[in-house]
């Protein structure tokens, strides 16, 4: 287990679990869900990197290059394939400090990923709140599609107000696959603040984002901020539950059938390139009037 301090803010970090933060905290306050030290179970745990995809492969096939690839299904989320191969290896620590660990994890080809590629995962608490960097490599001697994203559970309660400002979302059918952009009042509009008590089920990615989200609660408002290709949110509001996801990723879900010419934010890697991505977490007080 990882702990890094610095100021007001403090994480714990599993690097053998996927490289799972089990627990934020800012002022002694969790910040993203925690998660017991000696926990098995990544999908309870406070947030985890996506690579060399995120979010969903619809059946776990798709044509790339003329290839016909079938990648197998991830248990529990049958019959597709879900998040890549990364939030189910344990990482290596390359380096750590009081404040930030450095991460690092190498993947050969395999079923579940023909392709050989690398990642590198920086975890930074600074002044003001906590940095995570993701990279991946492409360490094969052919083009390799990539996406990645991030996946944090942000403690949250019925009371707490959602602002995720954004232009459309992906309906989506039955299994969770995309169908169509919509404008997002189609299903809710989280521009203006809603109060998760009143939100429906939500399970979907919305584009034309900000790159920013804001969770105001009652004794603090936090701000996530994502770099700029990051361009999907993710947001996944299960009512009740105590907690709720939004992801920035550099695709929609089930990039990899996308239609020709989409702009489906799935990229090429040639061998030797890579694609990098940051998110940023901070707290402050609550603002004046909050509607928490």
């Amino acid at each position: 287990m990882i702990r890094l301090t610095h100021r007001d803010w403090a994480l714990s970090l599993n690097p053998a679990l996927g490289a799972a933060v089990t627990r934020l905290t800012w002022r002694d306050r969790d910040i993203l869900r925690p998660a017991p030290d000696d926990t098995r179970d990544l999908l309870a745990t406070g947030s985890f990197p996506l690579a060399p995809y995120a979010n969903r492969i619809a059946d776990g096939a798709f044509t790339f290059e003329g290839r016909d690839l079938r990648l197998p299904p991830t248990p529990g989320f049958e019959p597709h394939a879900l998040h890549g191969v990364g939030w189910r290896r344990p990482w290596r620590v390359a380096g750590a400090t009081e404040n930030s660990v450095d991460l690092d994890l190498e993947q050969a080809v395999s079923d579940e990923w023909p392709w050989s590629w690398t990642a590198r995962h920086r975890v930074a608490l600074t002044e003001n709140g906590v940095v995570f960097d993701l990279e991946i490599a492409n360490r094969d001697t052919r083009p390799m599609p990539a996406g990645l994203g991030l996946h944090p559970y942000f403690a949250a309660n019925g009371t707490t107000v959602l602002t995720v400002p954004a232009d459309r979302v992906w309906s989506a059918d039955a299994r969770q696959i995309p169908t169509a952009l919509a404008p997002p009042e189609s299903l809710i509009d989280w521009s203006a603040g809603v109060r998760l008590a009143d939100a429906p089920f939500v399970d979907n990615a919305y584009a034309g984002w900000s790159g920013a989200a804001v969770l105001d609660h009652a004794d603090c408002r936090v701000t996530m901020t994502a770099s700029g290709n990051a361009r999907w949110a993710h947001v996944y509001a299960p009512p009740g539950e105590g907690f709720v996801c939004v992801e920035p990723v550099t695709h929609r879900p089930d990039a990899h059938n996308a239609p020709e010419g989409e702009a489906s934010g799935l990229i090429v890697l040639l061998p030797g390139q890579t694609l990098s991505m940051s998110m940023r977490i901070t707290a402050e007080p609550p603002a004046a009037g909050d509607r928490s």
